[in-house]
């Protein structure tokens, strides 16, 4: 008999049978426990779990179970069950009679005129155990990105005194003494190139520098002003290698970026281009706008050696990571350019086989 709204209710046997092969067949826990702190009923799944006999589990309190730590936390809930409030989600830790440790999900039901509580538990422990490995993993991820941070300012700051040295000669050089041409050139060039090399370290020390912030600073950036400064401190780079560069900004020709994350973008994947070039042939290197469905692309191509995709796959962009046996290759310069990519909400990806050069397709965020 069953009383509902102050009224027996009465259910054939029949029904009674089946709740009683729920009630024990059940993978959760569930159980019936008194305001008192000792558990009424069990099913199996209680036994099976903790490793303690159904006797052994009714006859001591409940918080002789609960893991040291949670006994207090699991008083407090019990507290609040007997003023008459449902608990929902409630999480603790039971130790298991071979003292392991399990993590439980709670939802629990006073019924306040019976003293009693009907509850069911999940176990979540391999849950627990995943979120602290993943835990453990961001922790471990966290140092070594502020490790990584760290050597990099350190590098772009210590950098820039022997670059001023650098400079400093050529403000000395004088260079009316000199008549050969092809030497005032190279002066000429070496002088730029520095200049160049010093504009993108103080960039850099600049965004070091605000380490505190957590996005980097975007403005409206001309493409071709950009491409042209990177062009321009590699000229020499360009002009021995008879490297050919195609541009193309016709679809569009600024874009709301990073400034010196694009020049780190262009610097990096011209010079791959040039570095990976074919012997028997001159580097051409293609670099326009697209605009797929509104949204601005640009895409890099160029005729080298290219990558053999099924063996490169998500690799591609990782640290460290060499696909050729050039000997001054490092696998730096493309996980720099998809973390300038990835870090603003960009995308970058790669179109490439053997023999028939590489395409990078970046798409920029809206």
């Amino acid at each position: 008999m069953i009383r509902a709204e102050g009224k027996a209710v009465n259910h054939d046997p029949e029904t009674f049978k089946n709740f009683e092969i729920f009630f024990d067949t059940s993978p959760d826990l569930l159980c019936v426990a008194g305001y008192d702190g000792f558990f009424k009923r069990i099913n199996p799944a209680v036994s099976k779990l903790l490793g303690y006999t159904e006797e052994e589990l009714l006859s001591r309190p409940i918080n002789d179970f609960v893991y040291t730590d949670d006994k207090n936390s699991t008083e407090s809930a019990r507290n609040e069950l007997k003023k008459k409030i449902p608990l929902f989600n409630f999480e603790n830790r039971y130790l298991t009679k071979n003292g392991t440790i399990v993590w439980l999900l709670w939802t629990s039901l006073p019924i306040d005129h019976d003293q009693l509580v009907y509850a069911i538990a999940k176990n979540i422990t391999y849950k627990k155990e995943i979120e602290h490995e993943r835990n453990i993993h961001i922790a471990e991820l966290t140092k070594i990105n502020e490790d990584y941070k760290q050597l990099t300012y350190t590098s772009a700051h210590d950098l820039r005194s022997p670059v001023n040295n650098l400079l400093s000669v050529f403000e000395l050089l004088d260079t009316s003494q000199i008549t050969d041409s092809e030497t005032l050139e190279l002066i000429s060039i070496l002088k730029t190139t520095s200049d160049g090399l010093k504009n993108t370290l103080n960039d850099y020390v600049k965004i070091l520098d605000k380490k505190n912030d957590l996005i980097a600073k975007i403005e409206k950036i001309n493409l071709n002003d950009s491409l042209q400064e990177v062009l321009l401190s590699i000229n020499s780079l360009i002009q021995n290698s008879l490297t050919l560069i195609n541009i193309d900004f016709s679809n569009f020709e600024t874009v709301n970026f990073n400034k010196a994350y694009l020049k780190s973008i262009f610097l990096n994947l011209i010079t791959n281009s040039i570095k990976y070039g074919k012997r028997d042939k001159s580097p051409v290197i293609t670099i326009s706008s697209n605009l797929d469905n509104g949204v601005k692309q640009l895409i890099i191509t160029d005729n080298g050696i290219g990558f053999d995709m099924d063996k490169v796959k998500d690799k591609i962009f990782g640290l460290h990571q060499k696909f050729h046996t050039n000997l001054d290759s490092n696998g730096i310069g493309l996980y720099l350019v998809y973390n300038h990519i990835t870090s603003l909400g960009g995308h970058i990806a790669l179109e490439s086989k053997i023999d028939e050069g590489a395409k990078f397709i970046i798409t920029f965020p809206d």
